[in-house]
């Protein structure tokens, strides 16, 4: 399955990976999927507070 995703590597304390797993299960979500909703939040929660972020199109898949 293609996916226009960038795949990284994070690293966490093993606590807070297994809480942030925990959190995951109660969502019915992936792992992955957690950490992409948690991300997206903090972006709106940001922007809604600063602005938008403009994001350079050159600079984004560099």
């Amino acid at each position: 399955m293609a996916t226009n995703k960038i795949q990284t590597g994070i690293r966490f304390e093993p606590e807070v990976l297994y809480k942030i797993t925990y959190i995951a299960k109660q969502n019915v979500r992936s792992l992955n999927a957690q950490l992409e909703f948690l991300a997206k939040d903090c972006i709106k929660r940001y922007e809604s507070e600063n602005g938008e972020i403009v994001i350079n199109e050159e600079e984004l898949y560099k």
